[in-house]
C-alpha cells in the first residue's frame, strides 16, 4: 500500500477510537493560565477527531441560527455567527501554525482530509439561504438599527462573505464553486509541499576549504555543523536565507555562487517531482473561473474589491510609480559594480549571482562598511530587547518572560504582555530558528483569537515565527540588518494582535486588509535602525560594548545603499503577481514564458530577478496575498508617512505612541481604515514619504 493510504487508514481508526484511549485535550478546558494551549498534551492524532467534532458542532450552530423563528437581530444572527465554531477555532489555531513549523506525516495527511471538510462547512454556511436572508435584511437596514461602528463593520464583512461565498449563485454554479474551492485548496497544499521538499532536498557539499575563501568564520562553523549532521565531509550549504545570502555575499568562488543562486531561483522549476508550473496554471485558471462565477472580470478585481486599493489599476499605478523611480537607480548600482569587476580585471559581465558579492565590495568601497562588522552587535536577544523597549515606552505596556508555559518546540520562548495597570493583554510566543520542518520566511499568527462579547473576554495568544541561524556552542544567533528589521517587523504584527480592544474576532487585531495590515509591521522597522534606538539595544555579544558612533554613522551613510536593487526585486514581484491575476485567458499559459514576457514589458534588467519567481511564490500560490503582494508597497506609503509623524513629535514620544495605539493598534478593522489613519495622523498619507525613505527622491 502507498504510504498516504496507510496513514489515512490509521487516521480513520484513530478518529473513531482516540476518545476511548485517552482524553483529547481539545475537548477540555485548558488548565494553562488564561486558557493558553496545552501543547505538551497535544499529539498529532488529536487533530482529526477535534476537527470532526468541531465541524459537527458548527453545523448544529448554523442550523440553530437558520431555524430561529424570531425576526433577525444583530445579536441572534451576527453575534451568534461570531460565537459559533469555537472548537474549530481552538484546534485550527494550533494546527495551522504547527503545520507550517513542525508538521509530521500524520498532520500533513490530516490537512488533506480536513480541506474538503472545511470547504463543505464554509459552503454550508455561506450558501445557506435562510441565514443569508437574515444577514441581508440587517445589512439593508444597517443605518437604522442602532449598531455601533464596529458592529456595522462586522455586519458588512459577513454580508460580503456571503456574497463572495456564493450565496447569490444558482444551484449549478454553487456546486461548481464548491468544486473549485476544494481543488484550489489541495493545489495550494501541493504547491507548498513541493516548495518545502525541494528546498530541503538541496545541499551544496564542499570538501575543498580553499573554494570557500571569503566566507566569515561563523558561516563556516555553521556549514561544518550542517555537514556533520548530514553525515557529510567538509561543509554543507542550503538555500535557506540565513545560509544562502551570506554565501552569495562573501564566497569568492564565482562558480559556487552560480550554483547556489540557481538552486534557489529554480525551485519548483526543474521538471522533477517538485515542479510547480502545471500547478500554477491550474490555480490561475480556477481562480479566474471562480471570480467569473461571482461576476468579476478578473481574479484581481475580485480580490481587491474589499482592499484599500479597491481596484487592480490603482494598485498597478502605484507600483509603476515606484518602478519608474527605482529602475534607473538599479541601473546606476549595476554600473558601479561592473566598474569594480572591470578594475579587477574580471573580464566578464556581472550576472545575477554576482550582485550580492559585488554589492558588498561596493559597500566597503563607498562607505567602508562591512556587514560582518555589524553582526556582532545584532544578536537575536539584543534585537528582541530593542523591540520590547520601543513598545514599552511608546505604548505603555510591559513584557515579562514566562517560564513553564507549554510550548510546541524546545526552541519556542514565551512572554506575557501586560498593560500599564498590570492586567494581562496576551501571551507572546517566539519561534526563531530554522529547521527542516519549517517553511521559509517569517510570519505572525494568532494561536488563540481575542473577543469580548456575550459575557466572555478572551485575550489572544500570538506567535512570531522566523528562520534565523541556530546558535552554535561558541556563537549566539547573529543577525544581519535585514534580519534585525524582520524581528521588529513581525513584532509589529504581534503588537497589532496583542493590543486589540475589539469585541468581535472578525475585525480584531490583524483581521484587516493586507494593504493596511503591513503598515503596523513595517513602521516598526524604522525604530530598528534609528541611531538613538541603536545605542539602547545594539551591544557586542563578546565585549558588551555599545555599537560605536563610527559604525552607526557608516550605517546611516549607507542607508540608501542598494535600494534600487531591493526596490526593483520587490516591486517586480508585486507586478508579476498583478499580471498573473489580471489575465482573462489561461488556455495557453506557460509560466516561464509568461515571466519572461512580463520582464520584457517592464524593462527589467537580467541581473535582478523577481524577489520570488512564480514556482516558489508562496505568498501568491499558497497564501491570501494572491493579487495582493502589492500590499507591502501600499502599506509602506502609510508606514513612512506615519513615522514622519513620530519624527515630528519625537520618535519615543509616549503621547504620539498612545495616539497610534488607540487609533490603529487597538481598533483592528472596526472602523473605516482611512478614518482611523486620519484620526492618528491628522491627514491622509503622502506617497512622497515612502519614496524619500527609499532614497528614490530628495
Amino acid at each position: 500500500m502507498k504510504k498516504s493510504v496507510v496513514i489515512l487508514s490509521v487516521l480513520a481508526m484513530l478518529s473513531m477510537s482516540c476518545s476511548e484511549k485517552r482524553a483529547n485535550p481539545f475537548f477540555a478546558q485548558s488548565n494553562a493560565p488564561f486558557g493558553a494551549p496545552q501543547f505538551d498534551e497535544i499529539r498529532s492524532t488529536d487533530y482529526l477527531p477535534a476537527f470532526k467534532e468541531g465541524f459537527a458542532q458548527l453545523k448544529q450552530e448554523i442550523d440553530a441560527i437558520a431555524a430561529n423563528p424570531d425576526a433577525p437581530t444583530f445579536e441572534n444572527t451576527v453575534e451568534a455567527l461570531e460565537a459559533s465554531g469555537r472548537l474549530l477555532s481552538k484546534v485550527g489555531g494550533v494546527f495551522y501554525n504547527l503545520l507550517e513549523t513542525d508538521a509530521d506525516d500524520v498532520m500533513k495527511e490530516t490537512e488533506k482530509v480536513v480541506i474538503p471538510m472545511q470547504t463543505e462547512s464554509s459552503s454550508y454556511l455561506y450558501m445557506n439561504d435562510d441565514i443569508f436572508k437574515k444577514v441581508k435584511t440587517l445589512y439593508d437596514n444597517r443605518e437604522s438599527i442602532g449598531l455601533t461602528v464596529e458592529q456595522q463593520k462586522v455586519l458588512e464583512k459577513y454580508y460580503r462573505r456571503f456574497v463572495n461565498g456564493g450565496a447569490e449563485l444558482n444551484e449549478q454554479d454553487k456546486a461548481r464553486f464548491v468544486e473549485i474551492q476544494n481543488r484550489l485548496s489541495l493545489l495550494q497544499v501541493q504547491f507548498a509541499d513541493n516548495n518545502l521538499d525541494e528546498s530541503n532536498a538541496y545541499v551544496l557539499n564542499v570538501t575543498d576549504k580553499a573554494r570557500l575563501a571569503g566566507l566569515p568564520q561563523d558561516q563556516l562553523d555553521a556549514a561544518a555543523a550542517r555537514a556533520k549532521e548530514k553525515g557529510l565531509e567538509g561543509w554543507a550549504f542550503n538555500v535557506q536565507k540565513p545560509c544562502w545570502i551570506p554565501f552569495l555575499q562573501y564566497c569568492q568562488d564565482r562558480d559556487l555562487r552560480e550554483q547556489m543562486y540557481k538552486a534557489y531561483y529554480s525551485r519548483g522549476n526543474n521538471d522533477n517531482q517538485y515542479d510547480n508550473k502545471a500547478i500554477i496554471k491550474e490555480i490561475l485558471t480556477l481562480r479566474h473561473e471562480l471570480a467569473g462565477l461571482l461576476g468579476y472580470e478578473t481574479f484581481a478585481d475580485y480580490k481587491l474589491s474589499d482592499r484599500m486599493a479597491k481596484t487592480p489599476q490603482a494598485a498597478y499605478d502605484l507600483l509603476m510609480t515606484i518602478w519608474e523611480a527605482a529602475l534607473p537607480q538599479a541601473k546606476r548600482e549595476l554600473a558601479e559594480m561592473q566598474a569594480i569587476v572591470d578594475a579587477e580585471g574580471g573580464k566578464f559581465r556581472l550576472e545575477a549571482w554576482d550582485w550580492w558579492y559585488y554589492a558588498e565590495k561596493l559597500r566597503k568601497q563607498k562607505y567602508n562598511l562591512d556587514e560582518s562588522q555589524l553582526m556582532p552587535y545584532f544578536t537575536l536577544e539584543n534585537a528582541r530587547k530593542g523591540s520590547f523597549m520601543v513598545a514599552e515606552t511608546l505604548f505603555g505596556i510591559k513584557f515579562r518572560k514566562v517560564e513553564g508555559l507549554p510550548v510546541y518546540n524546545d526552541g519556542v520562548e514565551t512572554w506575557e504582555c501586560l498593560d500599564s495597570d498590570g492586567s494581562h493583554l496576551a501571551y507572546f510566543y517566539t519561534d526563531c530558528f530554522v529547521r527542516a520542518t519549517k517553511r521559509q520566511g517569517a510570519w505572525m499568527n494568532n494561536i488563540t483569537d481575542s473577543y469580548n462579547f456575550g459575557g466572555e473576554n478572551v485575550r489572544p495568544c500570538i506567535v512570531n515565527v522566523c528562520n534565523f541561524s541556530v546558535p552554535t556552542e561558541t556563537t549566539p544567533c547573529l543577525l544581519s540588518i535585514d534580519d534585525t528589521r524582520t524581528v521588529f517587523h513581525e513584532f509589529g504584527h504581534a503588537l497589532h494582535g496583542m493590543l486589540t480592544k475589539c469585541h468581535y474576532p472578525t475585525v480584531s487585531g490583524t483581521a484587516v486588509p493586507n494593504d493596511f495590515v503591513e503598515m503596523c509591521s513595517q513602521i516598526m522597522e524604522h525604530w530598528a535602525i534609528d541611531p538613538n534606538i541603536l545605542k539602547q539595544y545594539a551591544f557586542h555579544y563578546k565585549t558588551g560594548q555599545v555599537i560605536p558612533d563610527e559604525l552607526i554613522a557608516k550605517l546611516e551613510n549607507a542607508g540608501h545603499f542598494n535600494t534600487g536593487f531591493e526596490t526593483v526585486e520587490l516591486v517586480g514581484a508585486a507586478l508579476l503577481d498583478m499580471e498573473y491575476h489580471m489575465l482573462t485567458d489561461y488556455s495557453d499559459f506557460d509560466d516561464s514564458k509568461f515571466e519572461d514576457a512580463v520582464s520584457a514589458k517592464l524593462g527589467m534588467i537580467p541581473q535582478i530577478e523577481y524577489r520570488y519567481r512564480g514556482t516558489f511564490f508562496n505568498h501568491v500560490f499558497n497564501n491570501d496575498y494572491c493579487a495582493g503582494y502589492y500590499s507591502y508597497l501600499w502599506a509602506e506609503v502609510l508606514d513612512c508617512d506615519a513615522f514622519e509623524c513620530f519624527r515630528e513629535e519625537g520618535i519615543m514620544n509616549p503621547e504620539t505612541g498612545m495616539r497610534y495605539r488607540k487609533n490603529i493598534l487597538e481598533k483592528g478593522g472596526s472602523d473605516d481604515l482611512m478614518e482611523m489613519y486620519r484620526a492618528f495622523r491628522g491627514s491622509e498619507p503622502k506617497p512622497e514619504s515612502m519614496l524619500r525613505n527609499r532614497g528614490l527622491i530628495r
